[in-house]
């Protein structure tokens, strides 16, 4: 069976015609893009490659094209040097090329909670001029499923004024709020290439820093009662929390995103989502990040939904989860409780994500834990993350208002309702013994001890 008919296989005849004529080549579609448009990008592990080579090769003929997306894993090939006058990379949450470009002026970034970008783009003050999608092939009704990203592009195509996707035997065909049918589709490229993938495990942490990791894990794995529902997302502080949830009974989850760990504890028994109180038996999420493994278990799977960002992370939703444990990871907090997690003083680095749609739906939540994590140090123990005070030009992600439970590898500071000398104290007794004492005497250098 050729890729063609394997791709429209699916299709009734009275459909057919209509998926035909829209049939095109890579470079056919993006011709379709015009200087000065804004153009939404399938984001994450979604990423349209074919589509994307296509559109920089004819970059000659543009001028300030826009291309607006969160994360995305592999190369970008509009984000190297010389680009900037054919394309504009916006980010709302930035990987390793994102924040290099932005760093150098060649890419601009946009502070924004993850689930306002579809309302931003539904109320129109985000104009999408057109969208590129990477979708499953479609099924004997004509849909196609959005797969391994449904939370940011779902509302951009739903309002894109033209749609180009490439359709993908490799993608899986992921459930729940997550189909556009073919009859909306302006381009069809038909491709045969393995969709991105983004591994588990973090790379070349020393010994030492694994441990604190892992004691995090810990820390954090004793605070989830049976019954919780868990927002885990992607990195190594979830990672570590999965391996210690051994045990535990009738969790759910309800996350942004989440990776192949996730498969081990449905295999086990331990995530069930039966105690969750709203879409119980199921998983929500609004995409994945991970491998092949994952995707397989995410292909038509009933036990998972996938939904757009202003659903998934929309706090008052998050708060209707009995017993929701956020877990959000930070790059420093200084002793009062705010949170610094998108940049290194004035250096942007990674963006708001969910860290506040989830901190606030858990603090609604009944029995709901919020929790900020990160190692007590960096720079190999040189520098606390405990801070006397953030970084100048810092930004301040989570106030210290909404800041509930701050985890390193020396303990759990419980924070919510507490006065700013208990708060300071709470801190720097998680903080590394090393920078204990510096600490506290800057605390009493400003009256808060």
């Amino acid at each position: 069976m050729t890729e063609e008919i394997k791709l429209r296989k699916n299709l009734p005849s009275s459909m057919l015609k209509n998926y035909n004529n829209r049939v095109v080549s890579a470079a056919e579609a993006v011709r379709a893009i015009k200087s000065g448009d804004n153009v939404a990008v399938h984001s994450n592990c979604a990423f349209p490659r074919t589509l994307i080579d296509a559109l920089v090769k004819r970059k000659e003929e543009l001028r300030d094209v826009q291309l607006i997306h969160a994360l995305s894993v592999g190369e970008l090939p509009y984000l190297q040097p010389g680009m900037r006058e054919y394309f504009n990379h916006r980010s709302f949450f930035m990987g390793g090329e994102a924040r290099r470009a932005v760093g150098e002026g060649r890419a601009d970034f946009i502070p924004l909670y993850l689930y306002e970008f579809p309302i931003l783009v539904r109320r129109g003050e985000l104009k999408i001029n057109v969208v590129l999608i990477h979708l499953s092939p479609p099924d004997e009704h004509g849909f196609c499923s959005y797969g391994t990203e449904v939370g940011l592009i779902k509302t951009a195509a739903e309002h894109a004024d033209l749609i180009i996707a490439q359709v993908n035997p490799n993608m899986p065909r992921a459930l729940g709020d997550s189909f556009i049918h073919i009859s909306r589709l302006d381009y069809i490229v038909e491709v045969d290439e393995e969709i991105l993938e983004l591994p588990q495990g973090a790379k070349n942490l020393t010994p030492e820093m694994a441990a604190a990791y892992e004691q995090i894990g810990k820390n954090i794995a004793d605070m989830i009662e049976d019954g919780s529902t868990l927002q885990l997302g992607i990195g190594v502080i979830p990672d570590n929390v999965l391996k210690y949830l051994d045990g535990k009974r009738d969790l759910g989850l309800h996350s942004e995103t989440f990776s192949d760990g996730v498969i081990e504890l449905v295999e086990k028994g331990i995530l069930t989502n039966t105690k969750k109180g709203i879409h119980e038996g199921k998983i929500i999420a609004g995409f994945v990040l991970g491998t092949q493994k994952l995707y397989h278990f995410i292909d038509n799977n009933p036990m998972i939904e996938f939904h757009p960002q202003e659903y998934v992370n929309d706090p008052f939703i998050i708060a209707k989860n009995k017993k929701m444990v956020a877990i959000n990871s930070a790059l420093e907090v200084d002793i009062t409780g705010q949170v610094c997690s998108d940049s290194i003083g004035p250096k942007l680095y990674s963006g708001f994500g969910g860290q506040v749609d989830f901190i606030r739906g858990a603090a609604r939540s009944e029995g709901g834990k919020p929790i900020i994590a990160l190692p007590a140090t960096t720079k190999n123990g040189t520098i606390s993350r405990i801070m006397p005070q953030l970084k100048p030009g810092a930004g301040v992600v989570t106030n210290r208002a909404d800041v509930h439970y701050v985890v390193t590898e020396f303990g759990v500071a419980q924070l919510w309702g507490k006065p700013i000398s208990e708060r300071v104290r709470s801190l720097i007794a998680i903080a590394d013994p090393r920078f204990r004492d510096e600490l506290e005497a800057y605390a009493k250098s400003v009256n808060y001890i």
